[in-house]
């Protein structure tokens, strides 16, 4: 018989103390935190002009 199965059941994992929600909490709070800032985006070379400016004659 080996050293595990004289152990018998295994018993389930469990955090005591800890709530769910907390667990939640910190899971979400780490994500935000190792998520790296979006790049700026990038500025146009031109303002945009209003379409009465661009308007020709057909």
């Amino acid at each position: 018989m080996s050293a595990t199965e004289s152990k018998g059941r295994p018993l389930p994992f469990a955090v005591a103390g800890v709530s769910m929600r907390d667990l939640l909490a910190a899971g979400e709070a780490a994500a935000l935190i190792s998520t790296p800032p979006r790049a700026p985006e990038p500025e146009l070379a031109e303002p945009v002009e209003p379409l009465a400016d661009h308007r020709e004659a057909a």
